[in-house]
């Protein structure tokens, strides 16, 4: 007995219909009445949208399908479509590159906007504007800097990559970034307790005593005389 097994057929041009659908399709080529041949593309139509009977109201769904018969055939089949027959070179249009711009980044651990905002600094006139603007940017990098290394950078280190990055345009106050704390992710340390002083849940738990309203329970002073 001859085995045929899908690998050895060959390739379906849309196998979301399926094989059958194909080979009705191959079916068609064959008829030489080109009257039969279009009667019979009709009916392929029509089991294609029975397929997927919730797409009927959908808008263009039989002109999908027209095109769908003319793909499955290989735009090799010639019948009277009520719509314009699609061509190989319409549904093979190979798509415009895209164009990337290869920059390098100085400082991947800070993102590339960082230092675009610090060299746009270099344009404003305020001091005061600068200098919070130089704040919050530190900071920001501290905390890219924390997430990329799992430690908190030097506040040197900050400044120099501010230098370097600003090429020398802006003033950066060594002072008050030295100054400089992010709460930002930072361990949380307990404080520390004095010696000897334990804390409230370690407290050696006092034994209780019950009174006088306990004793008549008491099995001892259950057949007492009253």
């Amino acid at each position: 007995m001859k085995k045929n097994y899908n690998y050895t057929r060959r390739k379906l041009f849309l196998p979301e219909y399926g094989r059958h659908i194909h080979e009705m399709i191959d079916s068609l080529l064959l008829i030489e009445d080109r009257r039969e041949r279009n009667r019979q593309a009709r009916a392929v139509i029509a089991v294609m949208g029975n397929l997927n009977p919730l797409l009927r109201d959908t808008a263009d769904f039989t002109h999908k399908l027209w095109d769908h018969l003319f793909i499955m055939s290989d735009f090799q089949l010639d019948v009277d479509s009520p719509y314009p027959q699609p061509s190989r070179g319409e549904l093979t249009v190979s798509p415009r590159p895209l164009v990337y711009r290869q920059s390098r980044i100085p400082y991947k651990h800070y993102g590339k906007y960082v230092g675009r905002m610090v060299r746009a600094l270099g344009d404003e006139m305020d001091p005061a504007r600068v200098a919070a603007a130089i704040d919050n940017i530190a900071r920001y990098m501290r905390a890219k800097s924390f997430e990329y290394n799992q430690e908190h950078p030097n506040n040197e280190v900050i400044v120099k990559d501010l230098r370097q990055m600003s090429e020398g345009a802006i003033r950066i106050d060594e002072t008050a970034l030295n100054n400089l704390r992010s709460d930002y992710k930072q361990h949380f340390s307990a404080p520390s307790r004095p010696k000897g002083l334990q804390p409230r849940n370690n407290r050696p738990q006092q034994k209780k005593t019950y009174g006088g309203n306990f004793r008549k329970n008491d099995a001892r002073y259950r057949n007492l005389p009253k």
